[in-house]
């Protein structure tokens, strides 16, 4: 099912308004897509600051992905430790890297740069542990293909806003959006979302009477029309 054109419309304005608050959302540092997979995979569950930490022990201690592969498992557990859920996601990405490896004969997935966006997304979601929303950041963000990744925050603001239906599972909200939004607007606005949803849409508390975008909240409406305190 196709968006309305209203609600289209809706999304632009949201997006233009969080660009005039926020400014223009910083150029993400380029990895490849391989990488960009391993630190999606480490992101899971903690924080930007403990994955990336993680990352940059892992590259430390094994500088080739495939001394990673082949490593002892205990030392990837030891490496990534900072990430949290170590003993889960240290075996999850050494079979990933067998996978890829027995697979495609290499440990790279620059491969997928020739391949349609729908067959890459496809390819990716049969790894394991990679759900649409770490399928879409290796698309978008480590090989520049469109597609939208709706992470905890973009799913909880876009439906308290009113762009993504309520009762839309997290999975399917992923094509909702990408039909929603301008695929030169993907990586943008999922980082404005994020940022909004981070600093004033927070989960328990949200902070409505400074929102910039309260004036097109279903949310808001709501909430002032009961009279709901929002701070």
């Amino acid at each position: 099912m196709r968006p309305p054109a209203s609600l289209r419309r809706k999304t632009a304005r949201v997006d233009r308004i969080l660009e005039a608050r926020y400014g223009g959302p910083r150029r993400r540092l380029r990895l490849d897509p391989l990488s960009t997979l391993i630190l999606t995979v480490l992101s899971q569950h903690t924080s930007d600051t403990n994955s990336q930490r993680a990352f940059e022990r892992l590259r430390r201690r094994f500088p080739a992905w495939e001394r990673l592969r082949d490593a002892r498992v205990e030392a990837v557990i030891d490496a990534i430790r900072p990430a949290g859920l170590s003993r889960l996601k240290a075996p999850r990405i050494q079979r990933l890297l067998t996978r890829i490896t027995a697979e495609r004969g290499r440990l790279s997935l620059d491969f997928l740069r020739r391949w349609p966006v729908d067959r890459a997304k496809a390819w990716l979601r049969t790894l394991d542990g990679v759900g649409p929303k770490t399928a879409a950041i290796v698309l978008i963000f480590g090989l520049g293909k469109a597609a939208f990744p709706v992470d905890t925050h973009v799913y909880r603001v876009g439906r308290r806003i009113g762009i993504i239906p309520e009762g839309l599972s997290v999975e399917k909200a992923h094509g909702w959006v990408e039909a929603l939004v301008r695929p030169a607007r993907y990586g943008p606005f999922h980082l404005l979302l994020i940022r909004h949803g981070r600093e004033i849409c927070k989960a328990v508390r949200p902070r409505c009477v400074v929102c910039p975008v309260r004036g097109q909240c279903d949310f808001f409406r709501r909430a002032a029309r009961y009279g709901a305190a929002t701070r």
